[in-house]
C-alpha cells in the first residue's frame, strides 16, 4: 500500500482496553519496552523499571529467564536482522550499555563511552553488529559490538563545522537529553529525537547531519521517548507521540503533516506494523488505538489531480486524518 498523491487513504481509529488481569510474574513498575523475538513468535521479551529484562514463553506465559540491572530500564532492543548473534542490547541509568547473550543466560560485555544514562537503544536492520545509542549526556553513538573498543563515531549535529555556537557542544545531536532514536526500515538513515525539541535526520553510514528542517518537535519526556517511522509508504512518515496527540511528520522534507487526536491522555509509544500499513498507540489513558488506513476508489489514470473533487484527494494531504469516533 501507497501513501502519497498516487494512491487514496485515510486513517481510521479503532479502540481497545487493557485488562485488568494479574500476573504472579509481572513487572512491580512500568513496562517500557516490549518486542517479539524476531525470528519467532513462541518468545518476546519485556524491560521495566523494576530494574528487569524478562524472556517470556509465548506458549505458557511464564519467564524463561530473567537479567537483572543496578539501574532503572529505559529501553532494550533486538536486532531485527541477526543470525550470528541473540544479544539485547539495554539502555539503563547506567552510562554503561548492556549486551545480554540469550544463548548463555548472561551478560556478555558493556559497551563503555556515554556519560550519563542510556534513554533509547537501537540495532542496524541493515548491519547485524551496528547498534546505535541515545544518552542523556545530549549524544548519540553508533557502535560495532564486534571491535574491542566499539564506538564507530559520535554525531555531530553541526558536522565538524566549528564555530562559536558549536565550540560548547562539540559531537553532541542534539542540545539536550537524547531520549529517542529509530532507523529507517532500509537502515539507511536514523532519526533521532532529543528534549531540546528537536529532530534530526542523519545518514548512518557517513553520521552526517541531513539539516531536514522539522520545526520545533515538542518533547518533554524524561524518559525514553517510543516513536515509530513508516515502512513502504511514498513519502515514508515519522509519527511522534505529543502530549495526547501523535504528530505526523514526512521524513525527507520535514513537513507537518497532521496531527492524530482520539487519546484522552498523554501517549506513550507507537509502533508501526508494515504488512497492514497499520499504526498502533499507547496511551496513558489506558487504550491501544490502531489507525487504519481505508482505500478510496483509485482514479482513473486519465484525470489530472487538479480536476479531482474535494473527497478524492489524499486525506493525509488535507490535514484531515481522523478518527471514526469524529465521524459520528
Amino acid at each position: 500500500m501507497v501513501l502519497g498523491p498516487e494512491a487514496e487513504s485515510m486513517w481510521m481509529q479503532l479502540r481497545y482496553e487493557w485488562p485488568s488481569r494479574s500476573h504472579p510474574d509481572v513487572h512491580r513498575f512500568s513496562v517500557e519496552t516490549v518486542q517479539w523475538y524476531p525470528h519467532d513468535t513462541g518468545m518476546f521479551t519485556s524491560s521495566s523499571f523494576d530494574k528487569t529484562l524478562k524472556i517470556w514463553d509465548t506458549n505458557t506465559l511464564q519467564i524463561a529467564d530473567v537479567f537483572h540491572f543496578e539501574g532503572t530500564v529505559y529501553s532494550h532492543h533486538m536486532s531485527p536482522i541477526a543470525t550470528k548473534h541473540c544479544l539485547v542490547a539495554v539502555g539503563t541509568k547506567s552510562p554503561k550499555v548492556q549486551l545480554c547473550d540469550l544463548k548463555s543466560g548472561s551478560c556478555s560485555h558493556i559497551l563503555q563511552g556515554h556519560r550519563q544514562e542510556v534513554l533509547a537503544v537501537s540495532w542496524s536492520p541493515r548491519h547485524e553488529y551496528i547498534l546505535a545509542t541515545a544518552s542523556a549526556d545530549s549524544k548519540v553513538k553508533l557502535w560495532d559490538v564486534r571491535r574491542a573498543s566499539g564506538c564507530l563515531t559520535t554525531l555531530d549535529q553541526h558536522n565538524g563545522e566549528k564555530t562559536k555556537a558549536s565550540s560548547e557542544a562539540a559531537n553532541t545531536a542534539h542540545n539536550g537529553r537524547v531520549n529517542g532514536l529509530c532507523y529507517m526500515s532500509d537502515g539507511l538513515h536514523l532519526l533521532t529525537i532529543g528534549t531540546d525539541d528537536r529532530m534530526r535526520l542523519w545518514n548512518s553510514s557517513t553520521g552526517e547531519n541531513t539539516l531536514v528542517n522539522y520545526g520545533k518537535v515538542r518533547n518533554e519526556s524524561r524518559k525514553g521517548l517510543k516513536f515509530a517511522v513508516s515502512c513502504g509508504c511514498s513519502p515514508e512518515f515519522a509519527f511522534v507521540p505529543c502530549g495526547s496527540t501523535i504528530a505526523v511528520y514526512t521524513v525527507f522534507s520535514g513537513e507537518l503533516v497532521t496531527m492524530l487526536r482520539g487519546h484522552y491522555n498523554n501517549v506513550g509509544c507507537c509502533v508501526f506494523q508494515p504488512n497492514f500499513q497499520e499504526l498502533y498507540s499507547g496511551g496513558k489513558d489506558c487504550n491501544i488505538l490502531a489507525w487504519i488506513p481505508a482505500l478510496r476508489e483509485p482514479v482513473p489514470d486519465d484525470v489530472s489531480d487538479k480536476c479531482l473533487p474535494q473527497q478524492h484527494l489524499n486525506p493525509a494531504y488535507e490535514d484531515a486524518w481522523s478518527s471514526s469516533d469524529d465521524e459520528g
